[in-house]
């Protein structure tokens, strides 16, 4: 086991993960993290608390934030919104297809770094030049694409969440119109396309649990038997493990995959019905949905659990 502990650089921002140290924070403390540019100030949204994993790696807090770096920080805060607002001023004066999605300041090297999107390459020679000169500092001009551009603003997903890349990707994978398909999705740019208006970040990372489902559950259009009789499968819901089943009747009922699968059928058949109870009113363990009381052979036998 070991301890990890979450902060955030902006409110609602990604999550960057440490170790804690000797530290103790709480939630809402400034605290300060390396970065290649020194210790900079972060918000802790996560506690220092021990998980399960055996975590190695990660960057250890240098500790509580004082005054002095906190009065660093806020000049730092200034600086970039200074220098996106002059950022967007020249831009509009050189008339140039180009939109800010951030500005970064590095005060230890007086740099600034602004990104920003536009539909095809820009010559911005001219625009860095006039930059320097107003910001009195060197300027990095640097274009990042619509999938960096929604990661860098931030916003509200098609789930009602925060964006998985603005809080917790670390990188963008592949996504394939195939894994909206596996997950019984419609091929439709509206539905499966997130805030950047690429393909969903989460058709990937959820794509195994529903590989894994759907190679477990019965198929759409193949009859099962349901504790309500018999019918047809016209839906699975993976997320709740369930199946919706058309029944020989015309009426519709929703079922837990493991009820209507021909394996956790053929068990119960043969040890006996999974709703036997024991003596004091609760279900066995026989039927995998209740705890393990009034059957202490069975653990005995098995031998994993005390």
């Amino acid at each position: 086991m070991s301890m990890v502990m979450a902060v955030s650089f902006t409110r609602y921002g990604r999550l960057y993960y440490l170790d804690p140290g000797p530290y103790s924070p709480k939630v809402g403390d400034k605290v300060l993290v390396p970065t290649d540019s020194g210790p900079e100030v972060a918000e802790c949204v996560w506690a220092p608390q021990y998980v399960s994993e055996d975590i190695g790696g990660l960057p250890a807090c240098a500790g509580p934030a004082d005054d002095e770096h906190l009065a660093r920080d806020g000049a730092n805060r200034r600086r970039r919104a200074e220098g996106r607002s002059i950022a967007k001023r020249l831009i509009r004066k050189h008339d140039l297809p180009m939109k800010v999605i951030g500005v970064d300041y590095l005060d230890a090297d007086n740099v600034f770094k602004v990104y920003f999107s536009a539909p095809h390459r820009v010559d911005f020679r001219a625009l860095v030049r006039d930059l320097a000169r107003n910001m009195r500092a060197r300027v990095e001009l640097r274009q990042v694409g619509p999938r960096d551009e929604a990661r860098l603003q931030g916003g509200i997903g098609p789930c009602g969440r925060d964006l998985c890349c603005a809080t917790f990707l670390k990188d963008f994978e592949p996504v394939s119109v195939r894994m909206a398909k596996d997950q019984d999705l419609p091929v439709n740019p509206l539905r499966i396309a997130g805030a950047c208006g690429r393909l969903m970040c989460c058709l990937k990372y959820e794509h195994p649990l529903y590989v894994e489902s759907h190679r477990r559950m019965p198929k759409l259009g193949e009859r099962v038997e349901t504790p309500e009789g018999e019918g047809q499968v016209v839906g699975r819901n993976v997320p709740a493990d369930t199946v919706s089943v058309k029944l020989d009747g015309g009426r519709r009922c929703a079922c837990p995959s493991a009820s209507v699968c021909s394996p956790r059928q053929q068990h119960e058949a043969h040890y006996g019905d999974a709703g036997d109870l024991g003596g004091d009113g609760k279900q066995l363990r026989g039927g995998g949905t209740g705890p393990d009381v009034g059957r202490p052979d069975v653990s005995d036998s098995i031998g994993d659990e005390p």
